[in-house]
This record gives structure tokens, C-alpha cells and sequence, in this order.
């Protein structure tokens, strides 16, 4: 199945201060950039035909692939001054580099890549910026079974702060926290059908039209996930799974609990 990478967003709330222009996807996670990690995770389920909706910084993300070094990530042997691969990353991986604006919302994003689906009924997508362990398979089958034009993965809510109830008066009649009320965020890994193309308008976007029209038919279904999911939007939220993957704590990397796993 095809996966489409959204990635050709700003990234303004990863910004350093600095006048650089890599694009949020290229933020690095240990030796990779993000968007490897997401890729090998659809990889590691059998998916590895990806198209890039580029925009913002797309050089970064060409001039990486283009020069891809096997050995950053993989075991090898040095003989004879040659390199012996002992695995490979992106050998089998089939990656189509689309620009599709600067500007561009998400859902203009995906209209604009239509064309490289070849008309599959089915597709996968994603923001290229979130780490998860979820279920793929599963994810995809229930999508298959139901009669729904897409199918979004839901998390519990990941503010730390607090909600206050407030009588007339001005007293506080209870505290919750935001994590144990019942309500969902979107978790930017979708199943999708073609059906989702009849709702996004020129310049529209994914969630906000496409979603949101197939949520008013009854036609767009939720996958809940309560395991690990880690977005990063800011910096900090990146330099925390960038030292998780220091010291090992990589519940995202599914592809290394078989055994096929990455070099420290």
C-alpha cells in the first residue's frame, strides 16, 4: 500500500532562532532524521512505496536520500577497503519526490499527488513528524472491513495542564487534568480512500474539509491508540525522543524488537 508523507510545512514552532530552512521532518532523531524513522516503521510493516509532498526545505530532504549512507544505520564489514553491507535500510524502497508548493494546505498536498496513486483504492497517510507504536495491521484491517471513505488514528490528550470548573460565583467546583477527560486528538496516521478526494476543495485541507465533511456523512471512522504516540511540534518535544533514543528507550522503533533492528 502506498504512503503518502506530508512534509512540506514551515516547522515554525521547531525553529531554534536560526535562519536555517530544514524543514520539521529533517529534525534529527539519534543518526536519522524524523521522517526516517516514520518510513522504516511503514517499512517494517511491508510498505514501501512513498511519495514525499514536498514544499519548504525540499532540498534537505532530497540531497539525504540521494546520498544516503547505508552505513549509519546498518552493520557492515570493511575488507579490502570495500564496505560489505550486513543489512540495508531503503534498498527495497520505492520514494517518489513530488513538489507541491510552499504555500500549500494539507489536503492541496494530497491533490496534488493524486496522480502517483495510480488509482489505488486505498492509501496510507501521514504528517512525517510523529512517533508511534501502533498497530499498523490492525489499523489498516479494521479500516477494510467498514464502510468509510477514511480512517483516522485518535490519542488521548497530551496537555499537562489542567481544566477548572468555575460555578457563578466565581468558586472552583473541580480540577481535571486534561489527560483524564473524555476526548480524543488526532494522531496524524490516516487510512484513506479515494472517496476522501470528493471532499477536499482546491487549497483545502485534509482534516478540516476532508475529514470533516466524511465525519458529517458518516463515513469517517476513528482507530483509538493508548500506547505510545509522541509528537514534535517544538524542540524540546524533539530533543526528549532524541535523548529517549540515547538511552535506548525507543518504543517507536517496532522494526527492532524482530530483530532487525537498528545500529546504536
Amino acid at each position: 500500500m502506498k504512503v503518502v508523507l506530508f512534509c512540506g510545512g514551515y516547522g515554525m514552532r521547531m525553529r531554534n532562532g536560526t535562519a536555517d530552512d530544514v524543514p520539521k521532518p529533517m529534525a534529527m532523531v539519534g543518526p536519522r532524521p524524523l521522517i526516517w524513522h516514520v518510513m522504516r516503521y511503514y517499512a517494517h510493516f511491508g510498505h514501501t512505496e512513498f511519495i514525499l509532498c514536498l514544499g519548504y526545505g525540499a532540498h534537505h530532504i532530497k540531497d539525504f536520500f540521494l546520498n544516503y549512507e547505508e552505513t549509519t544505520s546498518n552493520d557492515f564489514v570493511l575488507r579490502g577497503g570495500r564496505t560489505e553491507l550486513l543489512s540495508t535500510d531503503i534498498s527495497d524502497w520505492t520514494i517518489t519526490f513530488a513538489q507541491t508548493g510552499i504555500e500549500s494546505p494539507i489536503g492541496e498536498r494530497l491533490r496534488r499527488v493524486r496522480h502517483h496513486l495510480d488509482g489505488d483504492e486505498m492509501f496510507l497517510a501521514n504528517y512525517a513528524d510523529v512517533l508511534t507504536d501502533a498497530p499498523l495491521p490492525e489499523m489498516i484491517e479494521n479500516f477494510a472491513r467498514r464502510d468509510a471513505g477514511a480512517s483516522m488514528m485518535v490519542v488521548p490528550p497530551q496537555s499537562s495542564f489542567h481544566c477548572v470548573e468555575l460555578g457563578e460565583d466565581g468558586l472552583v467546583g473541580g480540577i481535571t487534568a486534561v489527560s483524564e477527560l473524555p476526548l480524543w486528538e488526532n494522531g496524524g496516521y490516516f487510512v484513506l480512500r479515494q472517496e476522501v478526494f470528493d471532499h477536499i476543495p482546491e487549497d483545502g485541507d485534509l482534516v478540516a474539509d476532508g475529514c470533516a465533511q466524511l465525519a458529517k456523512r458518516g463515513r469517517l471512522v476513528a482507530h483509538q491508540h493508548r500506547g505510545f504516540w509522541k509528537p514534535t511540534d517544538t524542540v524540546k518535544e524533539r530533543a526528549a525522543l532524541d535523548a529517549a533514543y540515547a538511552r535506548g528507550d525507543r518504543p517507536w522503533a517496532v522494526w527492532e524488537r524482530d530483530g532487525a533492528g537498528v545500529g546504536a
